[in-house]
């Protein structure tokens, strides 16, 4: 195992998106941030993996590289799953459970692999194993060389934990604060959502904005580790947030409900005072007083409806709302295809790579201020 002061530290990204999510790591003062297919990997301290779990906002978890050996028979990986000290990270009263992953290995038979390592965790330190263990042991054999992880995150980070009410197609936290990363959005000019949902990208603008934390009201599995301190874990949540700039938030939505969902989220959220929802169309859609600001927006498409061109009529109303009436705006519009966004007529300069939403390929379309 790596000395605690340069644990390889793993954050897991929407592939796709890697890039962004360095730059955000970046921004949060994170070592030696370096981007890799599905993620991005730092360096730190313990310390450093917990404040990942509650700044980072792009991440879906946090894992820390504890092992790394190769590995061509189940016996050799039982023998090495014995030799480590895993006394140092877990407690014996602590259910925890193995997942495993093969791949162009000799040990090709993940069930068994995971078994290995539970028998051997627990032989050795008697901890008990559990299909829902509050710690979950990751282990990727990939060409005959097994790599340990610890997922330090537990449940996905993009349940924050203060957002219960979704709608049908509800876009992840995660993937929403990367998207408004990716169209310049730094927390210091309005955001407009003319379909709002259940308010996800309104909330999570007004969060950033106010400089509060994603994971600030949930609870993370390394809670459950051995060399977790409860103080030091209090002062990094009771740091101060930003000064707070003189922004609001806006969302509209046709269903009542989904605004009744989003006022109710962001009460919990502890940004109602920042944000305003309305039931309206997006025909009544008019820019907010002020400074103009980005306007972002995750509408119906064919995967979600079904017949593509019956969304046509809707992305060219919306398309002409904004060119007319939001001079000075930025846009940025999360769809499935290129045909669709092409029907808004307005002048993308930039759209990410195609990344999965609830096995769905999308792509975030972005404009420059609007003319």
């Amino acid at each position: 195992m790596k000395s605690d002061n340069n644990l390889e530290i793993f954050l897991v990204a929407t592939p796709g998106l890697e890039d962004v999510l360095r730059a955000e790591a970046v921004e949060k003062g994170f070592r030696k941030p370096t981007p890799v297919v599905g993620g991005v990997t730092i360096r730190g301290n313990w310390t450093d993996v917990w404040r990942a779990n509650l700044e980072i906002r792009g991440a879906s978890r946090v894992l820390v590289r504890i092992d790394a050996f190769r590995a061509q028979h189940l016996s050799q990986l039982d023998k090495r799953a014995r030799q480590f000290a895993w006394g140092d990270i877990l407690r014996p009263d602590v259910p925890i459970r193995v997942e495993a992953t093969c791949k162009n290995s000799r040990i090709y038979h993940s069930g068994a692999a995971a078994q290995r390592i539970e028998q051997a965790i627990h032989d050795v330190l008697g901890a008990p194993i559990s299909r829902e263990g509050d710690v979950s042991i990751k282990a990727r054999i990939e060409d005959n060389m097994c790599t340990i992880s610890i997922d330090t995150s537990g449940a996905t980070l993009h349940k924050r934990d203060h957002k219960e009410a979704v709608s049908k197609a509800p876009m992840r936290e995660t993937l929403a604060s990367l998207f408004l990363r990716q169209c310049g959005y730094k927390g210091n000019e309005p955001v407009v959502d003319p379909m709002c949902g259940s308010g996800t990208f309104v909330i999570e603008a007004a969060e950033i904005a106010a400089g509060l934390y994603p994971g600030r009201t949930r609870h993370f599995a390394f809670e459950h580790l051995v060399n977790f301190d409860e103080t030091v874990w209090r002062d990094l949540r009771a740091r101060p947030g930003r000064p707070m700039p003189d922004v609001h938030f806006f969302g509209y939505d046709r269903d009542a409900g989904a605004i009744r969902m989003s006022r109710a989220n962001a009460e919990r959220a502890g940004v109602a005072h920042l944000v305003e929802f309305a039931q309206q169309p997006v025909s009544e859609l008019t820019p907010p007083d002020g400074p103009p600001g980005l306007v972002i927006v995750n509408p119906p498409y064919g995967s979600r409806i079904g017949n593509m061109k019956n969304l046509y009529p809707l992305y060219s109303a919306l398309g002409q709302t904004l060119k007319e009436r939001f001079s000075g705006w930025r846009v940025g519009l999360v769809t499935n295809a290129d045909s669709l966004a092409k029907q808004t007529k307005l002048p993308f300069t930039q759209q990410t790579p195609p990344v999965s939403h609830g096995g769905i390929s999308i792509k975030m379309y972005a404009t420059q201020p609007l003319k």
